[in-house]
């Protein structure tokens, strides 16, 4: 099981940007840009740790 402590996005989200990261082998900055057409203003860098 995945450990969520000290995380500031919702689980959901974070499971959502691993889930588009590994079947659709996007880049970082790929996710930020689909994370950013949803609303959700996310920084590739975080994403990335």
């Amino acid at each position: 099981m995945i450990n969520f402590s000290g995380r500031h996005f919702k689980k959901d989200l974070i499971m959502m940007a691993i889930r588009w990261y590994i079947a659709y082998t996007l880049s970082y900055r790929d996710i930020e840009e689909l994370m950013a057409e949803r609303g959700i203003q996310v920084d590739h860098s975080t994403i990335h740790r």
